[in-house]
């Protein structure tokens, strides 16, 4: 089929739809906690739109790679180099060492197209978190020139040797896609989540629309309709998944299929929906899409890390202040980054495209390189902050026993070592060490100090330890919660049960159920609450502490979890359960332990124990008679 590609003022809003949704979500607008999804709108527009254009020029018979490349290299380099080189200025003087080799790494996969591999890689439950990755969003521009490699190319060959066939061919293909996505999303999330053949689909949606698989809408009842339901699905998706909702997979359905009706009614013809994104604002915002995807999230990151300084004022005022820079930002980029490099000049030569893109690669590779070679700059900090941050690339997966006592998300239910983890010492007391991360890291503390107590594990990654588990929980952390309620305690005498988590105010009533369940079967409970924890991981404050000889940065910085740890305390009373608490053993009424006697902190991250802090925190338990 011959396809006349025109402008689409209504994708130009769509795309600012795609782009708003994802900001709020990274934002933290509580409303938009779905608004991950914008990203996947993203992807059947670019889908559609490069379709469309390699198919007219394909049937036009003037279709060239080095032409398609050049659009490519127009559209997304020059604004990405820009970012590259902007974040790479401001982490030299914000990050620590071990972060700016990090970072240094993620610009080169970024660089390259290969982020996407890098951050899967890098998305192990210890791994650092993304609020100190200010490149992590690149991932979908990596999955998507990864498609681009490989979609003119196929294109062309089967318009050449099976186009009766390519219809059916791409079907199949997005076909085996979804399928791969939909059980990876349960049962390898990770790299569903970040790799190409699990997005794949996505796009070939848009594709499909280009190639005519679907009829065409051509009544204005049959667009209104068709639209409406696109923009309802895509804001159902947005207003009702979470951060925890299985995705992409099936879920990925309804905010994509949305996207792809409105894409759809809009080939044929003028729509409500059509009008309301072809407004001149919703427009706007769709031009500056791409930039304002590029900079908001490093914005973000290099805000919560304080190199904007921007502190001591409500957080809605800084979140403000963030989005206001973010477009800022944004329009500069697209005025004076992308305009200039898309229209064709004699400065902007189709040569000149691609001596300034490979000159712009080898600054960019060598400054990283350098970065990595020079060990991130040490000498830029202190020798003592160093030795702080060098916790910053902690280790604890051998202490929590991860793989065996402690399910990660690179583990299986299967993988859990029952013979090992709940092995009965009948010469002492046995204890199950039940729940997550925050159950996992007593354990070593424990078993190390506490003598005259065997202490079982039973814990995994985002486990609370209650009888009935949240939908939202990873399918083998269930698994293992159904098993030690279900089969092992009413079946094995212990002598305490010790619950611990990463507690937050929504626990406490689903914690209610599953206490009166231990007690009806006369199970000892010791309850313990809330570590204590910041907002920053705590090697970062302390390294910074040093170098600002500013010992009161790391309380500036705790969260405020004693109102949590009261109202847990008092449910315990309440029942009268043994109640543990880690804000009475760690801290006093201004201030809480950061480090070991030996100046070893406490914590790698916001609130997960060093070994040196398990063994601190037992020996300050050693006495409490919740544990004798």
């Amino acid at each position: 089929m011959e396809q006349k590609l025109h402008y689409r003022p209504d994708i130009d809003g769509l795309r600012a739809v795609a782009v708003l949704a994802v900001l709020a979500y990274h934002f933290r607008i509580s409303a938009f906690h779905g608004g991950f999804i914008g990203v996947d709108v993203f992807f059947v527009i670019s889908g559609y739109l490069i379709s469309a254009i390699i198919q007219q020029d394909i049937h036009a018979g003037k279709f060239s790679l080095a032409s398609f490349y050049e659009r490519r290299v127009r559209r997304i380099f020059p604004a990405l180099i820009v970012v590259l080189i902007a974040t790479g200025i401001m982490g030299y003087f914000i990050f620590l060492p071990a972060e700016l080799i990090n970072f240094a790494k993620s610009q080169l996969a970024a660089l390259f197209s290969v982020s996407n591999f890098y951050f899967w890689k890098q998305s192990g439950y210890f791994s650092a978190p993304v609020e100190t990755k200010p490149l992590v969003h690149t991932w979908s521009l990596a999955v998507e020139e990864q498609f681009y490699v490989f979609l003119p190319i196929f294109l062309y060959l089967a318009n050449k040797y099976f186009r009766r066939y390519l219809k059916f061919v791409v079907c199949m293909i997005a076909a085996a896609s979804f399928g791969m996505s939909a059980i990876g999303a349960v049962r390898y999330p990770d790299s569903t989540f970040y790799l190409p053949h699990t997005r794949a689909w996505e796009l070939l949606l848009g594709v499909m629309i280009t190639l005519g698989v679907f009829p065409p809408l051509r009544t204005a009842l049959l667009r209104n309709l068709a639209t409406i339901l696109g923009l309802g699905l895509i804001c159902a998706s947005i207003f009702g998944f979470t951060a925890y909702t299985p995705f992409p997979g099936i879920n990925a359905l309804p905010p994509t299929l949305g996207a792809a009706l409105i894409v759809a009614g809009g080939e044929t013809g003028d729509s409500f929906v059509g009008r309301l994104l072809s407004l001149k604002p919703a427009v706007f915002v769709g031009l500056i899409s791409y930039s304002l995807y590029l900079w908001h999230w490093p914005v973000i990151v290099y805000q919560n890390m304080g190199f904007f300084l921007v502190q001591g004022v409500p957080i809605r005022a800084i979140k403000l202040a963030c989005i206001v820079v973010s477009f800022i930002l944004a329009i500069l980029s697209w005025k004076f980054v992308e305009l200039p490099f898309r229209g064709k000049s004699k400065l902007f030569t189709r040569t000149a495209v691609f001596q300034f893109a490979a000159a712009a690669a080898v600054v960019v590779a060598a400054l990283g390189l350098a970065t990595i070679a020079a060990r991130g700059f040490p000498s830029r900090y202190p020798e003592k902050a160093n030795e702080m941050a060098a916790y910053l690339d902690y280790s604890s997966a051998e202490y929590f026993r991860e793989g065996t006592c402690f399910i990660s998300s690179q583990n299986r239910f299967s993988d859990y070592d029952f013979e090992n983890c709940l092995h009965q010492d009948p010469s002492k007391k046995n204890d199950l060490l039940l729940g997550d991360s925050h159950a996992a890291q007593l354990w070593y503390g424990f078993s190390t100090t506490l003598a005259g107590v065997n202490y079982m594990q039973a814990t995994g990654a985002g486990c609370r330890p209650t009888i009935e588990q949240p939908l939202i929980v990873a399918s083998d952390c269930s698994h293992l919660m159904n098993y030690v309620f279900s089969d092992y305690l009413p079946s094995h005498h212990i002598d305490r049960l010790l619950l611990e988590a990463r507690w937050q105010a929504a626990d406490i009533a689903p914690l209610g159920p599953t206490l009166d369940w231990l007690d009806r079967h006369k199970i000892s409970v010791v309850l313990f609450g809330p570590m204590v924890q910041y907002d920053i991981a705590l090697p970062r404050l302390l390294a910074f502490s040093i170098r600002g000889h500013d010992p009161a940065i790391p309380d500036e910085h705790r969260i405020d979890l004693r109102k949590l740890d009261e109202s847990m305390a008092a449910m315990a009373r309440a029942r009268g359960i043994q109640y543990v608490s880690f804000y009475q053993s760690l801290c006093t009424a201004k201030s809480c332990t950061e480090l070991d006697a030996n100046g070893a902190p406490i914590l790698y991250d916001y609130g997960h124990l060093t070994k040196e802090g398990s063994l601190l925190v037992a020996e300050r338990l050693r006495d409490n008679e919740a544990l004798r």
